[in-house]
Order: structure tokens, then sequence, then C-alpha cells
């Protein structure tokens, strides 16, 4: 008898009033891909504990997710952050989009450093995870400056220690940004040998390719080539087909990813749901004349025959996708003056009453580089279309990603994907147009980049797994933020919360700061 009295009393403590929150009442889209369930959800110290019919009285809070989905937070795999998270450590942006950990440091810019760096975070705190790459162009800058050219043997060695030592320090893999200089100057073994050494201590290859128009497929078939020799997953980054005449071959370069595959090697891609892409205004000027710094640029601007070289290229550039002038490019941020943000380049032109052709436009592009900061013009560029927005999203090997940082609400003029990637998934893509399924759109943003990046407890909603969720209402979840008013927070998400701790409450961020650093598989030098 005595016992099963003790028996009895164990059970009463484990299950009586011994959870912290119990999430009553939703329907569990759990992140695997498999059809919703009813059950409610009970989270003790930051993880799931238990899922199934949970009484209220075991809980010390008790949140009703009644005609709402319950879902693990999502992971956005294409992150900027360095910086900006400092500066604003709530996220709003990212977290009222459904958003609990953040992968930085892509394109092949990060943190040098990156334990100053998560040192820094770690000082005021931060409201979603982080986890960080370490970026080939940054790597390079420090060895190498912005010298155009292979790098010697030595400079070679010393990128591969600053590779290693950032996988020590917890990096998830290695990045590149092959348009952006230096990294544009790299050669493709240069990048093996670095894949390598993320390969080493388990980490992954991501990609912004060396070219997303005419020559995308070139582009493909290096990053696959990348992955094949240093035997390292491949995360192409923000697949898309940004050229005119090519719209409509996304079939071909998703086949190209799933031939990868059949093969044997790990390639997956992500998007964002939009047709416009957004970049430095230098990204359109010939990454030669970029080449040695800002000094070495402006000399070459000012040299008539130099620039004229340059304005044929741009004008050459112009012609091959299909385009008479650049009212494509729409200005997001010019510091220099502000009056010209959310113009294109040709509004621009016509405003400042200069003659209506693309080679005066070209030059104004340069103009406006030479007055102002010569890399940190913020673009957006409208170069796809909807239809491979959709075909590369039916994919089942496509994340979403929102290539954006943490946004200054109400400055400037930024691409609404940092406002709204996932709500517009959930809203535009899979209640209004059925490219795919609510459960298929949350794998996409949950448990495919958790796998992705080896983030072992986290996008899957099941017992033992950190308490990242969101609660949502999929006829109203939707994306508010426009080209025209990009300010504005995703609606729908009633509740979103960080290893256990609200964050978003009642559709409010709380100014709470739960969120983690997550080491990659590396960390510590414990190589794979």
């Amino acid at each position: 008898m005595k016992f099963f009295l003790y028996l009895f009393f164990l059970t009463s403590f484990a299950y009586g009033q011994s959870y912290d929150l119990v999430i009553k009442n939703g329907r569990i889209v759990d992140g695997t891909g498999n059809p919703w369930y009813y059950a409610d959800v009970a989270i003790q110290h930051g993880k799931v504990v238990r899922i199934g019919t949970i009484p209220a009285t075991d809980a010390k809070t008790v949140l009703d997710a009644r005609n709402q989905i319950v879902a693990p937070g999502f992971i956005d795999v294409h992150t900027h952050v360095e910086g900006s998270l400092q500066d604003r450590p709530g996220a709003e942006n990212f977290l009222y989009d459904g958003v609990t950990t953040l992968v930085t440091g892509n394109c092949g810019s990060s943190a040098t450093n990156l334990r100053l760096f998560y040192d820094s975070l770690r000082v005021s705190g931060f409201s979603p995870n982080v986890a960080s790459m370490i970026g080939h162009n940054t790597v390079r800058l420090k060895v190498m400056k912005m010298a155009f050219r292979e790098p010697t043997a030595r400079e070679q060695t010393e990128m591969e220690a600053l590779v290693e030592q950032a996988m020590k320090d917890g990096a998830v893999g290695l990045s590149t940004g092959l348009i952006y200089t230096p990294g544009t100057y790299a050669h493709t073994p240069e990048i093996v040998n670095l894949a390598k050494m993320a390969s080493r201590y388990g980490g992954v290859y991501a990609s912004h390719m060396r070219n997303e128009g005419q020559e995308v497929k070139k582009a493909i078939e290096e990053a696959i080539q990348i992955g094949r020799e240093a035997q390292i997953p491949v995360e192409i980054s923000h697949f898309k087909v940004a050229s005119k005449p090519i719209w409509g071959s996304s079939a071909e370069t998703v086949g190209m990813v799933e031939a990868a595959r059949r093969e044997g090697l790990d390639v997956t891609v992500d998007q964002y749901p939009y047709t416009a892409s957004s970049t430095s205004l230098s990204s359109i000027v010939p990454s030669w004349a970029l080449a040695d710094g800002d000094s070495a640029t402006l000399t070459r601007f000012r040299d008539p025959a130099t620039r004229t070289k340059i304005r044929k290229e741009m004008l050459d550039a112009l012609k091959k996708n299909d385009r008479k002038n650049y009212d494509y490019a729409v200005v997001a941020y010019y510091p220099a003056d502000t009056a010209f943000n959310g113009l294109s380049i040709s509004k621009i032109n016509q405003k400042l009453g200069r003659k209506d052709k693309a080679d005066a436009e070209a030059d104004l592009v340069l103009e406006l580089m030479e007055k102002a900061d010569m890399k940190r013009i913020q673009m957006v560029y409208h170069t796809m279309s909807e239809e491979d927005v959709a075909t590369i999203m039916r994919y089942p090997n496509t994340m979403v990603a929102s290539d954006a940082g943490v946004a200054r609400f109400q400055s400037g003029m930024p691409h609404p994907r940092g406002y709204g990637t996932n709500a517009r998934v959930l809203g535009r893509y899979v209640r209004e147009k059925k490219v795919i399924p609510v459960e298929e759109a949350v794998r996409r943003m949950s448990s495919l980049p958790a796998q992705r990046f080896k983030l072992e407890d986290r996008g899957i909603l099941k017992p033992g797994y950190a308490a990242d969720l969101v609660i949502f209402d999929e006829k109203t979840v939707s994306d508010q933020s426009t080209y025209e008013a990009p300010h504005a927070y995703s609606t729908g998400f009633s509740y979103v919360l960080v290893n256990g701790v609200p964050v978003i409450e009642n559709g409010r961020h709380n100014g709470k700061r739960p969120g983690q650093v997550l080491m990659g598989k590396g960390y510590a030098g414990k190589a794979e």
C-alpha cells in the first residue's frame, strides 16, 4: 500500500501544476510536413516536455490557441544582422513575422571574430536565437584587402586558419558572395580549400552565387562543384532567375539541383517570396572597377577613358538583360540625399532634368557612388517573374529566407522582405495561391532549415526540443509591408515563444530577450 501511495505522490508531483506553460486547443503543425492534429503542448525549463491532452490545472500559465495553428518557430537561414542586432536587440521585424532563429554571416560578409561578436550580443541580450556563418569576403579582405588577384600560398593558409578558428568559435559554415568585392576576384580552387576547412568542422557551404542572371547555370555548376570537391553540404542562397530573357528557366535550374542530389550531393536552396531583390548600387558596376579600395575606384571613375569603359560595360549589361534603362533599379537608402529614397535611377535622372537616355543614367549611377559611401547605397532591383518564384517554391528542398537585417523602423525604403517574408508565404502563397499547403510551408521554415544547419534540438515540435514556437491564425496571417510603404509589421501571429519565453504576446512584442547563441558542430575544436 505504501508503495502505491508513494507512486501516486510521484505521479501527482510530476503532472500536478508541474509545467511552466501549457498551450491548449491548438492545431499542431509539427514541422515535419505531416498533417496537422489537435493537441495541447506543455513547456518546462525552455523545452517542450509533453504533447497530448493536458489539464489546464497542470500549468502555471495557460495560452488558449483555439482556432489557431501551433508550430515550431521559424528559422531564417539567410540574414544580415551584424551590427543591427546589437543596436536593436528586440529584432521586432523578425519576431512579428514568426522568426525565432536567425542565421547570419551570409553572402560572404560576417563578423571577423565570431567569439567577440557573440560576446557583444550577450552583453544586453537579444530576442531571437542567433547562429552565424564565417564570410569568405570578410576573410579575404582581412588577409588580402581589395587585391584583384589569386592569393599566394601564404595568404591561402592565413585565410584557411581564419576559417578554422571561426568554426572552432561556433560558426555553422562558410558563406560566399561571389558577385561582391573582393569575393568576386576569387577563383573556384580558393573557395574549395576554404570549404574543406569548414567541412572538417561539420559546416555548410552557403553561396550567393557568381551570377543569378543569364550565367546562372554556370554559377549553379560552380556551387555544386565546390560541394563535390570539398565534400560539404551546399546551400544556394536566394535562388532565383534574375534576367528577363531567361524568365521561365527555373524548372531547369531546379532540375540541376535535383540532379546533384541524385548524384548523392547534399544541395538545397532558399528563396524570398518576391520578384525583386535588394543589394548595393555598386553591384551593377563592373567588379574590376571596384578593385583596391574606394580611392582607386574614384580614380577610375574620374579618368575619362576608364569611365567610358565602365559606362560601356554597364550599358552592354543592360542590353544583355533586355532592358532599355535603369527603371528597374529603385533606391532604398541613399545617405547623401534621402529625397532619392523610393525613386528609380530613371526617375532620379528625370528629376535632375537630364537627358532621358540610358548612358545618362549610367553616368548618374557613378555620380551617386562618388557623392556617397561607395558600397553602402542600398537598392531594390525588380528583376524576376512571379512564375519563377512559384516554381522554385514548389521544389521540396527550398527554404524560406528574408535576406534582411534588423530593420530600423521608418528609416529609408527597404525591401519589404525584411518585414513580411514568412507571413507572405503563409498568406499569399499558401492561403491565396495554394502553391504549397500550410504543413509544407512550415516544414520549409522550421525542420528543413534546422536540418540544413545542424540545429539538432530545433525545428520540430516534439518533446525534448527547444520551445521555440509560433501561434498564428492561418485565415488572417498576412504581410503588410509593401515596396511603397515597407515599414509595417506582419499580422496574424498572436504568440511567439523563444526558448519557452513568450516574446510576442497577444500580437505585441513585450521586450523580453531570451535568445541564445547557437553554436556549430565544430565549437571548441570538436572536428568531425
